[in-house]
């Protein structure tokens, strides 16, 4: 078993896992897969998978009609916009640097910033960004300077009119939001897996940011609470695939068909119809990550 809290990113490894293979073959159990609805998820990093023509294919066929994904350095946003390219209607594309890593030179900035810049109309969102917290400990750079490039970055998304994906935890949540506030306070956020206390996450969602809980909310009380407390138009859900989950899915490759068991999980904890709520993350979703 994982501990209970664990660092939520697999850097650069790809997944190969067969368990879910077959999953989406057959009538039957194509049907039940879309008895949920149609799903999009918020926030994946589509480029650590192999096979992805295939993959996002039988996706697809199973009811995954969008993905956000999120890229963690430089090289990684050339390889999501190179999957964007492939398919354009699935695939919302991030450029970004995950804040659990050391910072990047600033040649590595320069050409990010140029890369954004000249692909703008390809690109959905900045993203992943954020502040370290669970490397934070074992990186070269003191949480200032991380607190700098995350308003950097913000900025950057406000001149370009982007939204932004970030990755904030535990007591990072509230000073990426005050950093947010501050320096960019119009720029659509989302706070991705969230984990904060209540009061923080309150003061998150009242100030009209998105918020998504990943299939942590099938077997965790905090998540399930907070997803009760998220207003419906601003609630999203995500896998943070290929990133593995404990629970009933343990052992379990991560991909965005694991979404319709949090549909199912969120219509419990909501009373709504699960293809109405499916329905509503992907108008959130598309509200802030653009639709087809």
């Amino acid at each position: 078993m994982l501990p209970e809290e664990v660092y939520p990113f697999c850097l650069g490894e790809k997944h190969s896992g067969e368990r879910f293979a077959a999953d989406s073959r057959g009538n039957t159990e194509y049907k039940k897969k879309r008895e949920a609805g149609a799903v999009f998820d918020a926030h994946i990093h589509l480029e650590q998978y192999d096979n992805l023509d295939e993959r996002i294919k039988r996706w697809h066929e199973a009811g995954v009609e969008q993905v956000t994904a999120v890229s963690n350095d430089l090289a990684s946003s050339y390889r999501t916009l190179e999957i964007k390219e492939r398919h354009p209607d699935v695939v919302r594309a991030g450029c970004g640097f995950h804040p659990e890593q050391p910072l990047p030179e600033t040649s590595e900035r320069e050409e990010w910033k140029h890369l954004v810049k000249l692909e703008r109309e390809h690109i959905a969102c900045i993203g992943e960004i954020g502040l370290p917290h669970y490397e934070l400990g074992h990186l070269p750079s003191p949480l200032e300077a991380y607190q700098e490039f995350l308003a950097e970055c913000l900025l950057l998304a406000r001149d370009l009119k982007l939204p932004a994906a970030l990755h904030a935890v535990h007591d990072k949540a509230e000073l990426a939001f005050d950093i947010l506030r501050r320096e960019a306070p119009a720029v659509p956020a989302h706070f991705h897996w969230l984990k904060a206390p209540e009061d923080v996450a309150a003061r998150i969602t009242k100030a009209g940011y998105m918020v998504s809980v990943t299939p942590e909310v099938c077997y965790r009380e905090r998540d399930q609470r907070l997803a009760a407390a998220v207003p419906p138009d601003q609630l999203l859900i995500e896998t943070d695939g290929p990133w593995p989950f404990q629970g009933p899915f343990a052992g379990i490759e991560t991909t965005p068909e694991l979404l319709r068991d949090v549909i199912t999980t969120l219509a419990g904890i909501t009373g709504e119809k699960k293809a109405d709520l499916a329905a509503r993350t992907q108008k959130n979703a598309e509200r802030m990550y653009g639709g087809r």
